[in-house]
């Protein structure tokens, strides 16, 4: 009888944690229990179980992008390593890789930002083993000729011609290189173009970037759909726990403090005119009040429920869209709001009107229920997107890169929901400055008509 009560209590007290277990979960922006484990080499294992039979999304983070590239002449490795990354290795040439994405049903890609680089395939769940193998094999494996490379190299090369032909590209190239002056957020994840150029006589540095950081400490494998966190922390202890870690970590230099506003301009002749108000922003945190106050009020005062909307777009049709907000980042970035103007004669007056309501949002609090409501809509709009393990695996990626920690998306989302009016006046009068601003613009003159 003993036994029996002490294992009636024992199920009620597993039953009870469950329950809470399932409250708690509840309570964040993401309903889905996030399992992390590290391996003793550094490299972070998260799963998140889903439904959807058969199906897993397979992604792989490394905390590395153009923000890494510290050395001069030495720009643009994150994105090429971007492409030599499905080159092959001795067991799996890029034939055979693509063969056995075939097989599984699945198209392998990747992508790179200012932050990091992040490897991605979704596929069928009951070939996870498969590909773990063969993502283990090109991280700790991957080889390529002096061919192979150049190769690649006069790939990137015309990709950057190809994106460089837009002014739009133009202009964002000129406004990071003005607005910093030392931190490596200066150049674009593309790089500079003379070391875009000079890249095909980089073999040996190329190889070296590679040993620094394609090394578990660097790296967070998610994978979320039709799996068990057993599963993949079996697989990833199997195919990735001899995988050595470096040693290797960059001096990546302070931004000196902005006092006066900056310029960047891009003459073009016969192209929309274009204005970008860039103040500098603050680093990522999940637990700091700017980045959802920011985010918050760059919602209410230019979206296309905005006052200003309707003013400049839909009554003066002075500027065919407004928008923008703060770009979230491991170290202090920019904060954009951008106009596509329809006359550059009216470049000024449309900078004018949108200093106008930053700086009334400095002393003019917000209607409370309007930012309840603006809360409402940003929370619903990502809940809303979580509907695949590809959605769910990207978004987790996104505050992997940030953080290290997957969870930061709870604990940002919790941060969003205290933010009251005073916050909002609170983020601008902190962040919307002359002193910080780096006006962008393109129009057909030969410098900005924007003062």
């Amino acid at each position: 009888m003993k036994n029996k009560i002490v294992a009636l209590l024992l199920l009620l007290l597993f039953a009870v944690s469950m329950v809470m277990a399932q409250g708690t979960q509840k309570d964040k922006i993401l309903p889905y229990p996030i399992h992390q484990k590290q391996l003793p080499n550094g490299l972070n294992v998260v799963t998140v179980p889903y439904n959807s039979p058969g199906i897993a999304a397979f992604y792989i983070v490394v905390r590395a992008g153009s923000r890494e590239e510290v050395e001069k002449g030495k720009t643009g490795f994150a994105h090429f390593f971007e492409h030599m990354m499905f080159r092959g290795t001795d067991k799996y040439s890029k034939e055979a890789y693509g063969d056995i994405m075939k097989e599984m049903g699945a198209a392998a890609n990747a992508n790179t930002s200012i932050d990091r680089t992040v490897y991605h395939m979704t596929g069928n769940a009951d070939m996870l083993d498969k590909m773990f193998e063969i993502e283990a094999d090109r991280f700790q494996n991957l080889k390529y000729s002096v061919h192979d490379f150049k190769t690649e190299a006069g790939a990137v090369k015309g990709e950057y011609t190809k994106n460089s032909a837009s002014p739009y590209q133009q202009l964002y190239e000129k406004l990071v290189s003005t607005a910093f002056t030392k931190h490596t957020y200066a150049h674009t994840t593309m790089g500079f173009f003379e070391d875009v150029v000079d890249m095909p006589n980089q073999y040996d540095y190329s190889l070296t970037f590679f040993d620094r950081f394609y090394r578990p400490e660097y790296t967070t494998i998610v994978v979320v759909g039709d799996v068990t966190p057993d599963k993949v922390n079996t697989l990833a202890q199997q195919y990735f726990g001899n995988w050595k870690p470096g040693s290797y970590k960059p001096n990546i230099a302070t931004e000196p403090k902005q006092t006066a506003t900056r310029y960047a301009h891009v003459p073009q002749q016969g192209f929309p005119p274009y204005l970008t108000l860039a103040f500098k922003g603050p680093a990522f945190s999940d637990k700091g009040k700017d980045l959802p106050a920011l985010s918050i009020l760059s919602t209410i005062l230019f979206s296309q429920n905005s006052e200003l909307y309707r003013k400049l777009v839909v009554q003066e049709q002075k500027a065919r869209f407004i928008g923008g907000g703060p770009q979230f980042s491991r170290d202090p970035n920019l904060i954009s709001f951008s106009a596509s103007v329809v006359n550059a004669n009216d470049l000024q007056y449309v900078k004018d009107e949108m200093m106008r309501v930053l700086n009334d949002a400095k002393t003019k609090p917000i209607d409370a229920k309007k930012i309840e409501e603006t809360k409402t809509r940003i929370k619903y709009s990502f809940a809303m997107s979580m509907d695949s393990p590809d959605a769910i695996a990207n978004s987790l990626a996104q505050y992997i890169w940030l953080s290290g920690n997957p969870e930061s998306i709870n604990n940002m989302y919790a941060v969003f929901d205290t933010i009251t009016a005073k916050d909002l006046m609170d983020a601008a009068k902190k962040y919307i400055s002359p002193a910080t601003l780096t006006v962008g613009t393109i129009a057909p003159a030969e410098k900005s008509p924007v003062k």
